[in-house]
This record gives structure tokens, sequence and C-alpha cells, in this order.
């Protein structure tokens, strides 16, 4: 089993001896909440239709992996992205990460091994959070924020990237008239504009995938997509690629040894592409979350 405690969500996907998915689940919860990551547990155990006892093998990552019970080690997220990334997209080479709370980019070597890494978690600019405040100001739902943003054809200035003082800027373009849309898609490229000064620190490299919870937002994905000039793939759930590459890392040191599974990646709101070393002929059975 691995287990990535973030800031804002648990994740826990187990595996069987071949490496295959038997179950996984990612919670929403309070910040580094021990109650979400029991809930992601439990979940993922049921939907494995295991117990705790029948596990062979533990490793937790992430914020509070070291708050995980019964753990046999813990990696860091760096470690546990870049491995499950790797896995479900062989030949990768830039992981964009965007969690609730931070975001980091890592670059990986033809071995699908961290090369070198930026982190951004002193503050929540470009996060999740920070979306979450651009929904609140401008009054609409977190999932509603992708739609309004590929609607938007005006590039506003936003000039702050503090989460604290942004929603008094997205405030004052709303007084000046401003549309919803326009304010959105903005504040959309902004955020891709700051993501390029992670990647600037590692070196901008190809194929891109991006994860986290953001990832899951189709503007997000298309305006990072937009200021690189490449395109950026995201795999079917981007949330649990920590927590996968944590099972692959407990399996691997248990003694299995488990190869890269191809799997055919889908761009959230996007026709899918293949990652590029696919043939189409395997397919990586992921399963469908419960997010709750």
């Amino acid at each position: 089993m691995g287990v990535d405690l973030g800031s804002t969500s648990a994740k826990a996907v187990i595996l069987d001896e071949s490496g295959a998915f038997l179950g996984a689940s990612a919670i929403q919860m309070g910040a580094v909440s021990r109650a979400g990551m029991r809930r992601a547990i439990d979940d993922a155990l049921d939907r494995a239709s295991v117990t705790l006892s029948q596990l062979t093998a533990t490793i937790s990552t992430g914020y509070g992996r070291r708050l995980v019970p019964d753990i046999g080690r813990t990696f860091t997220e760096i470690t546990c992205h870049a491995r499950g990334v790797a896995a479900l997209c062989p030949g990768v080479r830039l992981i964009v990460d965007i969690g609730g709370q931070d975001s980091k980019v890592i670059a990986v070597d033809e071995d699908g091994l961290v090369d070198d890494f930026a982190m951004n978690d002193r503050c929540a600019s470009g996060t999740g959070r920070f979306f979450e405040v651009l929904a609140r100001a401008i009054e609409c739902e977190v999932d509603e924020l992708a739609g309004l943003a590929m609607a938007g054809d005006k590039n506003l200035e936003v000039s702050s990237m503090c989460a604290t003082f942004a929603e008094t800027e997205i405030v004052s373009l709303l007084a000046s008239g401003s549309e919803r849309t326009d304010i959105a898609a903005s504040v959309h490229r902004a955020v891709s504009a700051r993501t390029l000064g992670l990647i600037a620190q590692v070196g901008k490299k190809t194929p891109v995938v991006m994860t986290g919870g953001v990832a899951k937002n189709a503007a997000a994905v298309h305006f990072l997509s937009s200021a690189l000039g490449v395109r950026v793939d995201v795999p079917p759930d981007p949330q649990i690629t920590g927590a996968y590459g944590a099972a692959l890392l407990a399996l691997e040191t248990s003694g299995t040894v488990v190869s890269r599974p191809d799997v055919e990646l889908s761009p959230t709101g996007q026709t899918a592409h293949s990652c590029g070393n696919c043939d189409g002929s395997t397919e990586l059975h992921m399963p469908t979350l419960r997010m709750s």
C-alpha cells in the first residue's frame, strides 16, 4: 500500500504482487487530517477486498507521511511522484504537480529517476488554494472555473500572485466592470506564468505530465500548455500518482521487481493522447475514485 497524506487530501493505493491495481481512494479533507487519512486507507482496503493484516509492505509520502500508522518506510513526495508518473507514462521528462497548498516541478531522466526539482511550498500562489480564492471572489464553484476561464477572451492585468491579496485585486476588476470569464482566464494565465518560473529552475523538457488536484482543471492544463508551447498530458487520476509511486516502491522494497506499465493518458477536457511510448496494445486498469 502507498499512502500520500497531503495538505488538503489523503490518497491510498493498494497493488497486488504483480503491480496491478486492487483499490484506490482519494479523500478531500482539512489540513493534514488523520481522519481523512484513515478514511482513504479504509476505502482503498474495502475496494481491494483486503485487510491491513494482509498487506506485506506500506510506504507513506506527503506532508503528513510520518503520521501514517504501521508504515514500513517514508519517502519524499518528489521521489514518489516521479516513480508513479514514470510508471504511468514511460518517457516523461517533466512533471508539474500542483496540489492544494504547494506546487512542484520535477525533471526526470531517461530511467524515470529524479534529475532535479523546484518546489513552492511557502506560498499558495497558483495552488488549489489560490483557485478557491478566485472562485469565492467571482462567486462560483471551483469546478465551474475551467468553463469560465475557457470562455474568456481578454487578457487583464493580474499582478498579485499572493492568495491573500489576489482576492482584493479580483474584486477591483469586478468593480471596474470586467467580466467573470475574462478575470478567470487572466488568473489562469498568470498562474501559468508563475509555473513557468518554477520550470525555468529545472529546465524545460518534454514530454510534460501534469498531476495533482489542479490537473483536473481543464483550463489550468490548457493555459500551461499554451505558455509552454507543448502538449501537457494528464494521467487518468492525477491525484493518486504520489500514492501509486509509494505503492510501487513498497512492492519493490519488499523484494518484487515491477515492470512499468504503459498507459494512455487523458488530458483533462481534451482528446486523449498517447504518451508516445505506448503502442495501444497494453492498458493499465486504474480504478474510478470515489471523491468525498
